[in-house]
């Protein structure tokens, strides 16, 4: 019995097919992330953008030379699944590391070694999908 309402509940559900390759989309200085590529896992890409108009759906986003207001404008225009990675100096002060986390960045990573870059990537990536879960009721 238990079994067949679990199998109803679960042709019920549906949930939105994410990209099997995600893209990195990057907006900002590309010399802090000219060496992630190689990093990122099999099949993942990374572009450069413009501005935040080319931010697609599922697009994971990396502010570089993240500021605040970059931030702040980014989680304003973007759909709440975007998930934005704030990339900053080595040497900036904690006060930017908060400033960024306040205004929505899902994560602020000091500028460094791109393999740590990457693994924010995948546990963002991670995230985005069990999140897409999030809104889907198992009621009838």
């Amino acid at each position: 019995m238990i079994t067949q309402l679990i199998r109803d509940a679960a042709d019920k559900i549906s949930a939105p097919e994410p990209a099997a390759h995600p893209t990195v989309a990057v907006l900002g200085q590309e010399s802090r992330v000219a060496s992630l590529p190689p990093h990122l896992p099999h099949g993942w890409s990374m572009r450069m953008i413009a501005s935040l108009d080319d931010v697609r759906p599922g697009d994971l986003l990396v502010i570089s030379g993240a500021t605040a207001h970059d931030v702040r404008l980014a989680r304003a225009v973007l759909p709440q699944q975007t998930r934005i990675v704030a990339l900053i100096d080595d040497w900036a002060p904690g006060e930017l590391v908060a400033a960024v986390l306040s205004e929505g960045a899902d994560v602020c990573v000091r500028g460094g070694h791109p393999g740590i870059l990457a693994g924010h990537l995948v546990a963002c990536r991670r995230r985005q999908l069990a999140e897409r879960w999030s809104d889907i009721g198992l009621t009838p």
